[in-house]
């Protein structure tokens, strides 16, 4: 975004991801503070005995400025969903993704909507996305039948639409594209063999893996018991830890 307060834009200046002067400034930040954090575990005697976990909690969609399309600040033509399906709409959620809860929630309703929206998925800049609604909306979340926190429909547009009457946003926070899910995960230990680890793994997999490093049971938590979530692959310890 643009910081007014500074007059700088940060973000990414090309597809390979060389960073604004403002981004290489927080990098350098966080890399100086993730060093001031190891130097005093180390001086207090406790880096041996201690898991540094590093992830995000999400990616930045698109990397390449040139892809940015903000819908209506950069083309006043094109709506967003909200705007396409106007009263039937009884609440929206948009930016990179459009959530949208529909007044009527009958499953005909929602198909009609979502006939709608796609024909007019060029506008709304979504002709090359996906969306969500009924059986496929299911597999993701619980039925919004039966659970009002989940949309009747979810629109994922075409990567680097942002829903925003405004230009100062180069990016959101967090849709469906790829950069958006995938985070840098790094896990370390003096006692860890440094590896990569190429299987697919998730940011919810950190706290069962906490639980283990701590001695404790992962499968207490709720989260676990219903979701299965497995801890991170790899993660061995020496039996002191």
């Amino acid at each position: 975004m643009v910081e007014a307060s500074v007059g700088k834009t940060g973000g990414y200046q090309d597809a390979i991801g060389t960073p604004s002067d403002a981004l290489l400034d927080e990098i350098k930040f966080v890399d100086s503070s993730i060093g001031k954090m190891v130097a005093e575990l180390k001086r207090r005697g406790l880096y041996n005995s201690t898991a540094i976990v590093i992830s995000a909690k999400h990616g930045r969609s698109p990397i390449d400025p040139k892809r940015v399309l903000r819908i209506p600040a950069d083309a006043p033509s094109d709506k967003p969903p909200s705007a396409v399906l106007g009263s039937a709409v009884a609440q929206a959620l948009e930016d990179d993704v459009a959530l949208l809860w529909l007044n009527d929630n009958s499953p005909a309703a929602t198909a009609a909507a979502a006939a709608q929206l796609e024909a007019n998925a060029a506008i709304i800049g979504a002709d090359g996305g996906e969306i969500f609604y009924g059986p496929n909306l299911d597999l993701l979340f619980n039925d919004s039948a039966v659970d009002p926190r989940t949309p009747n429909l979810i629109v994922a547009p075409n990567v680097g639409v942002v829903y925003t009457g405004g230009k100062k946003k180069i990016a959101e926070h967090g849709g469906f594209a790829s950069d958006d899910r995938t985070v840098m995960m790094l896990v370390a230990n003096p006692a860890f063999n440094p590896a990569t680890i190429n299987s697919p793994v998730e940011t919810a997999q950190i706290a069962p893996t906490i639980l283990v490093l701590l001695g404790l049971d992962p499968r207490a938590l709720i989260a676990v018991q219903q979701e299965g979530t497995q801890v991170l692959p790899g993660v061995r310890l020496h039996p002191g830890f």
